[in-house]
């Protein structure tokens, strides 16, 4: 009888993300995902289906992990905005490790790839759209409870936000200092409520 390969889908997909994170998708090779992932050829088309359908599978998970984090936020936070804000310290001076949130995993997905790649551009597209409605129903919560000014546009204030998040954590790898940062929140925070 043959032995039989175990295979941990959510390992597997934890392991692809830091390597697309380290590398982005073009500079990932099929034969480095079967050494990072452990995993023969065969067994990653067999799995997957392709390389890009792996990395759809990839943003998928990660689109996921970043919205569940932002539920985990609000969760333990004393109003919508405070969840907000701490969900923002953490993806922006948090530990990078495989499963978090990092925002600017999909802003690279949609810097890098090429016009053909418009299947994976897409993808990427939809978990930021994702993010960005999970976004405004925070910030409809936090007009509701006054937080915000009773006109807000929250639907423009999300999008206003998720590109101050990209800017952010583009900007997070530049090595500057993290009190510098903690500053560049607190002021994103701080102009959110007087828009």
């Amino acid at each position: 009888m043959a032995n039989k390969v175990k295979f941990d889908r959510d390992e597997a997909i934890d392991k692809a993300t830091l390597l697309f994170w380290q590398q982005g998708f073009g500079g990932t090779s099929m034969r480095d995902l079967q050494q990072h992932l452990d995993m023969r050829p065969g067994s990653i088309y067999a799995s997957f289906g392709s390389k890009d359908n792996l990395f759809k599978e990839v943003i998928r998970c990660y689109g996921e992990h970043c919205l569940q984090g932002l539920d985990n936020f609000q969760r333990d936070a004393s109003s919508p905005l405070a969840g907000l804000q701490a969900f923002i310290y953490h993806v922006t001076l948090g530990e990078e490790e495989p499963g978090q949130c990092r925002l600017c995993l999909l802003a690279k997905t949609l810097s890098e790839l090429p016009p053909e790649q418009q299947e994976l551009i897409t993808a990427a597209q939809q978990a930021l759209l994702l993010v960005e409605d999970k976004f405004e129903q925070i910030l409809q919560r936090a007009r509701e409870l006054n937080q915000l000014s009773s006109n807000a546009d929250c639907h423009r204030l999300a999008k206003w936000l998720q590109m101050q998040i990209m800017g952010l954590r583009t900007y997070a790898k530049s090595q500057v200092a993290q009190a510098e940062l903690e500053m560049m929140i607190d002021d994103i925070f701080t102009s959110l409520k007087s828009r």
